[in-house]
């Protein structure tokens, strides 16, 4: 489903869109034409594109889909690929699918799913029209998708500090609960994917502002906004991803720590059955020899001897906290 917007000197009209003249109208002076295509026919595509002369690979990766976070300059036209983001409350991250194609006159925006966010961008358009052109409408577009990245990030952050919390707690039993690695490496799987589809925004936004037909000395700020927004996602998402990779390897050094802690117990209780285990068997062996074979006191002495024995290194291990 194809819908068509009409504007003239940066106003809505009513005009009833013929798509067989879209193009013409496109080139209109004071016209700027925004279709905005959701669940598309098997005619749509390739129909705009003979409209507007997009490029067969263009149109190849809009019918396909399943694509990179990206922006292609050809030379009618502006290809940009976005990838908007929502995150739940449980940090589960879902992404969708927005192309866009910018040229004189006209934005083309294909949503791979109807429920990404769009009026809050019609709304911007129309609030300022003394901007409108394609080279706005690109920004109104990146910016918003952006936007979401800041809230994904900041939502994520704070999923990460009650990781922190659980990692280290340590009287309530949470620090052992082996879900908490599980949630981590689920967070930094997250974290790395909004970042991958953050990162190359900045060269797109670079590409665009060196192009003039879109970036206009008017819109240059506005570019320049984004770029810090981009940049500032990136830095964010690269804090967050070392504090995950930190707590990781503190939830590593945890588990040596509690395996150091049993392998010390067991060591200091076996060297407590050892010493016993030892006089018992110096005890036992054979030989007619032994002054203490024949002693009255021999067996309640070697019993003593053992018992004081084990009692001694039970409190030199209790003292060093082997125990």
């Amino acid at each position: 489903m194809i819908t068509a917007t009409l504007y003239r000197d940066g106003r809505r009209t009513d005009e009833t869109v013929d798509l067989a003249r879209a193009a013409s109208l496109a080139a209109e002076a004071g016209a700027f034409l925004w279709l905005d295509v959701t669940e598309p026919g098997p005619g749509d595509l390739p129909m705009l594109a003979e409209q507007f002369g997009f490029h067969p690979l263009t149109v190849e990766d809009m019918i396909k889909g399943r694509q990179r976070t990206k922006i292609e300059l050809f030379q009618n036209y502006a290809f940009i690929v976005l990838r908007p983001v929502r995150v739940s409350a449980t940090g589960e991250a879902t992404d969708s699918e927005l192309h866009a194609l910018a040229g004189e006159g006209y934005l083309v925006t294909l949503r791979s799913d109807p429920s990404i966010p769009y009026d809050e961008v019609v709304r911007r358009w129309e609030r300022q029209p003394d901007l409108h052109s394609a080279g706005f409408a690109v920004y109104v577009l990146i910016d918003e998708v952006v936007d979401g990245y800041l809230t994904a990030i900041e939502r994520l952050e704070d999923l990460v500090d009650e990781a922190e919390d659980l990692v280290f707690a340590e009287h309530d039993g949470q620090a052992d609960d082996p879900k908490i690695q599980e949630r981590l490496f689920h967070l930094k799987r997250e974290v790395v994917r909004l970042r991958r589809f953050a990162m190359p925004l900045r060269q797109g936004v670079d590409l665009i502002q060196e192009q003039p037909s879109l970036a206009s000395p008017a819109l240059a700020p506005y570019f320049r906004d984004v770029m810090d927004h981009a940049l500032r996602v990136a830095e964010l998402a690269d804090n967050v991803r070392d504090v995950l990779t930190s707590l990781l390897e503190v939830r590593i050094a945890q588990a040596a720590n509690r395996l150091n802690e049993v392998m010390k117990k067991l060591t200091g209780w076996a060297g407590i059955v050892l010493v016993p285990t030892l006089i018992a068997g110096i005890y036992g062996m054979n030989f007619q020899q032994m002054p203490e074979l024949g002693w009255g006191l021999g067996y309640p002495f070697a019993l003593l001897l053992m018992a004081g024995s084990s009692l001694s290194l039970y409190l030199i291990f209790k003292r060093r906290g082997w125990l």
